[in-house]
């Protein structure tokens, strides 16, 4: 009985893992391609940061749609379509002719990219046993800063220098994994269990929005909520605005592409490693460390001087702020019980990408304001410590 289960478990995680690299692909795509985007369509600064805005912008429906219906028809069906609808628009990112229907065309992708989120979250934390979901989470996880890292280097590459290339990439790789989820990916047992069960007691699954704010939930819903948008509000401002960052303390852009990479190699690590804490430390002890690790990276970018040290900074900020998104979502899987998991994760995405949306602007504002790279980073910590503390408070609330 145990092969099987472990087969289940390794087929979900690995798949799951293939749609978070593509994820990782996309969140450098439209910084990759900014530059071609702006000449090919004669934009100014203004309409470009309305162009990275109209990805993150479809994540929000994307994630509240997704997780909802993932708890009412399943897991793997909703998967497959959302990825259908990222590869589709994806594509036609390489093919509108005019500035609206590159929103457009963005927005959409960003749907399909948002709903596929928290499916890929839940299947990963369902394919496994309680007790190894931070493990499995965080593998899965841990394809986006991979994905992220590969496009930085195929940027790098005559290939790469096209900009409709990026996206040609990025569309015609989930095409392929589609077929892949189809015939190979198992649907959640979990899930099917709950169904079952409901059927069995004649009654629909509760996956309804106001289950979240019900007695059980409601304090652990706001907690969670709080958490991942000032967290992700961090990881955003760190994603757009590490390299032009460094240009601020007057290194190269080369000098701050490579930073980059050093964070996204990091993150991979970061991320895994703090995935298996969580199954295996107490989770105060982990939130403690992760929130922590990603405060001394702050303080060592504010205060670093030369640019190995700058490297070494940007390597400690990226293990702990992608590893604290990936220990967020696992924890997201274990706030909530199965029939309502995609449902509860679902929005506690949607909510961290609203903080993910304001992050960079609010990066950009002080920026413009004259504040410069250390107000910009001084700006994120106490988003850190308001996310350390709510998450403290969830874990002592699970616990009691």
């Amino acid at each position: 009985m145990e092969k099987p289960d472990n087969k289940h478990a390794i087929v979900t995680v690995a798949i799951c893992f293939l749609i978070a690299v593509i994820e990782g692909l996309d969140i450098q795509a439209a910084g990759i391609a900014a530059a071609g985007i702006r000449e090919h369509f004669a934009l100014d600064s203004s309409q470009l940061g309305v162009f990275f805005s109209a990805g993150i912008l479809g994540l929000l429906p994307g994630a509240l749609i997704g997780g909802r219906f993932a708890d009412r028809i399943g897991r793997k069906k909703v998967l497959i379509w959302s990825t259908g609808v990222f590869a589709v628009f994806t594509l036609c990112t390489a093919w509108v002719n005019s500035f609206n229907s590159l929103l457009a065309v963005r927005f959409l992708a960003g749907a399909g990219l948002g709903a596929a989120m928290p499916i890929l979250i839940t299947l990963a934390s369902e394919a496994v046993s309680p007790q190894n979901r931070g493990r499995a989470v965080g593998l899965m996880y841990c394809g986006m800063p991979v994905g992220a890292a590969i496009l930085s280097l195929v940027a790098s590459t005559d290939f790469g220098t096209n900009w409709k290339n990026i996206f040609y990439l990025g569309g015609l790789l989930p095409i392929i994994v589609i077929p892949v989820m189809m015939f190979f990916l198992p649907e959640s047992k979990e899930y099917l269990k709950a169904q079952n069960q409901a059927v069995t007691e004649n009654a629909a699954p509760q996956a309804s929005f106001k289950d979240l704010f019900n007695s059980t939930n409601f304090m652990r819903t706001i907690l969670i909520w709080v958490s991942y948008f000032f967290t992700l509000m961090v990881v955003y401002i760190m994603l757009s605005w590490l390299p032009s960052l460094f240009m601020e303390l007057g290194f190269s852009r080369k000098e701050g592409s490579t930073a980059q990479f050093f964070f996204m190699v990091s993150a991979t690590v970061g991320t895994v490693i703090l995935g298996m804490l969580t199954d295996r430390w107490k989770k105060a002890y982990v939130i403690i460390l992760m929130y922590g690790g990603i405060l001394a990276g702050l303080f060592a970018l504010n205060s670093a001087g030369s640019l190995t040290q700058m490297y070494m900074a940007s390597a400690l900020v990226g293990a702990f702020v992608i590893g604290c998104q990936g220990v967020l979502y696992a924890f997201g899987s274990i706030v909530y019980p199965t029939e309502m998991r995609g449902t509860g994760v679902g929005m506690a995405s949607a909510v961290g990408r609203v903080g993910a949306m304001l992050g960079p602007v609010i990066a950009g504002q002080l920026l413009a304001a004259g504040f410069g790279a250390a107000g910009v980073i001084s700006a994120a910590i106490p988003c850190i410590l308001i996310s350390a503390i709510f998450m403290l408070f969830l874990v002592r609330r699970i616990q009691a």
